[in-house]
This record gives C-alpha cells, structure tokens and sequence, in this order.
C-alpha cells in the first residue's frame, strides 16, 4: 500500500502544516537542548519538543501505521544502528573536537533525573518519527523523499549547536526512512529509532566518563 493519496488542497494543508511545525520544532529544539543538564528549563524543552512534533504530525493529516510484522527487521535496524554508533566512539574518543560535542550530550544524560531522561528519549523518539516519517514524508514528491526528509532531519538537529547530532541525524535518518520505504508504514521507524536510543542511553555515557 501508499502512502494516504491526498488532493491538491489537503497536500498544501499538510505542506504548510509541517513547515509550521518544522520552524516551532528548530526553535524549540535549540531553545530546550542548549539548557544546563538536569535543569527545569532543559526537561520542559525536551517535552515540548515532543508535543509540537506529535500535534504538528497529527495535524498535518492521516498517515500509514504499517504492520506489526515489520517490528522485528524495525528493532534489528535500530541496535544494529547502535553498534555502529558506539564502534564509531572509540574512534571519536580520539578526537577532542568531535568527543567535546559528544560530552555535551551525554552531560544532559547523566546530569539529569535517569527516569526523566529515559521517558523523553522514548517520547521524542516516537513524537520525530510521528511528525518527520509520518506528516512530512508524504508532503514530499516521491522522487525526493530521501534526500528532503533526511536533509531537513538534519538541519533541524543542527538547531542544537551540535555537530555530532546533526551526523547521527543523517546517519539514522537514512535507515528509518529507508524503513518508511521498506514497510509503508510509521511503526517501524519509530521502532528503530527507539530501540537505537534506549541503546545509545544505555551505553554510550559509560564511554565518555
């Protein structure tokens, strides 16, 4: 099956909704993720980032769940995402520039309330793919999926300031969209890209201390 076929008037609807939500979304995003770790402003940032994700999504239109059956390749994509990711820190480690900006991220984990951040990171994992593999993927003609959903995923990150960030996006970005592709659906996608950040949570901060 497609993707929701959509009329001239409901396509432009769902194209303005996602540039909307696109620019609240990169503001609220640099604003909620450039907060002292642990700070009040840094969890209300993280929660409001994914509201407007998921409202920005679920008004942009209907879009296409996709099955149950795709969730074992959707989780298989996601920690084999998270083994390359954590291979590739040993080499970072080496570098002060690139290991800087990881730090960064990591600080937020571990100078945090653990409960908080984990429940966020499942939140904003499913809220990016609601609103980027579910309400803009569509909005985009078909030829250009690829390149227009992930290039925009990326640029968004890069509101944070942060390169490595903006790197992972590209990388993860690829995978699950080539997921949206594979199972015409958004289940698995948000599959992945869960799985692939409790992963990075889980271990990732025990390699930067």
């Amino acid at each position: 099956m497609s993707a929701p076929a959509a009329g001239g008037g409901s396509l432009l609807r769902r194209r303005i909704i996602v540039v909307a939500t696109g620019v609240v979304g990169a503001l609220t995003l640099a604003w909620g993720l450039r907060a002292d770790p642990g700070s009040r402003r840094f969890y209300i940032g993280t929660f409001l980032l994914a509201a407007v994700w998921l409202i920005g999504g679920l008004l942009a239109g209907p879009m296409r769940i996709g099955s149950r059956r795709d969730a074992p390749l959707a989780v298989g994509v996601g920690l084999g995402l998270a083994a390359v990711f954590i291979a590739g820190a040993f080499i970072v480690r080496q570098i002060p520039w690139l290991a800087d900006h990881v730090e960064r991220v990591m600080d937020l984990a571990r100078g945090g309330n653990l409960a908080l951040v984990y429940a966020s990171t499942v939140v904003n994992g499913v809220a990016e793919e609601v609103y980027f593999r579910g309400a803009m993927y569509p909005a985009v003609p078909e030829r250009w999926r690829l390149v227009v959903v992930v290039g925009l995923y990326a640029l968004v990150t890069l509101a944070t300031g942060n390169v490595m960030l903006a790197f992972a996006a590209v990388l993860v970005g690829v995978a699950v969209t080539w997921l949206r592709q594979r199972t015409d659906g958004v289940l698995a996608p948000i599959l992945a890209h869960v799985s692939w950040s409790l992963a990075m949570l889980a271990i990732l901060p025990h390699l930067f201390n």
